[in-house]
C-alpha cells in the first residue's frame, strides 16, 4: 500500500456583528482521481439563533457557491444531519438536490 498527499484548501466565509461572528460556512476544495477539476465540500453552516430568519445563511451559502465556481469545482456537496429540516429546506431552495446518503464514523 502506498500513500500520496493530494492538494486541497479550505475557505471560511463569515459575517460579523461588531466583534461577534453571527454566520459562517466553510468551503473545502478537494481533489480525487476521477476528475481534473476539484470538487467542493460545504461544511459547518451556522447562523446565531438571534439572527436566524434574516437571510444570513442564504448569503454565506451563496458566497460558498460563488467561490466553488470561481475555483472551477465540478460539484459542490452539502451535508447535514437528518434532524436539521430547516437547513435541508434552505439547500433545496438554493438549488441543491438530495443526492444520496452520508456515512460517518466518529473517531
Amino acid at each position: 500500500m502506498e500513500i500520496k498527499e493530494v492538494k486541497g484548501k479550505g475557505i471560511k466565509v463569515f459575517i460579523k456583528d461588531g466583534e461577534k461572528e453571527i454566520a459562517r460556512a466553510y468551503l473545502y476544495i478537494l481533489y480525487n482521481g476521477l476528475h481534473e477539476e476539484p470538487f467542493g465540500l460545504l461544511e459547518d453552516v451556522y447562523v446565531d439563533e438571534n439572527f436566524r430568519g434574516k437571510g444570513l445563511g442564504t448569503r454565506v451559502v451563496n458566497k460558498v457557491i460563488e467561490l466553488a465556481r470561481k475555483n472551477k469545482c465540478y460539484k459542490l456537496i452539502a451535508t447535514s444531519r437528518h434532524s436539521r429540516p430547516k437547513i435541508h429546506e434552505l439547500y433545496r431552495k438554493i438549488g441543491f438536490e438530495d443526492w444520496g446518503r452520508e456515512f460517518r464514523m466518529n473517531l
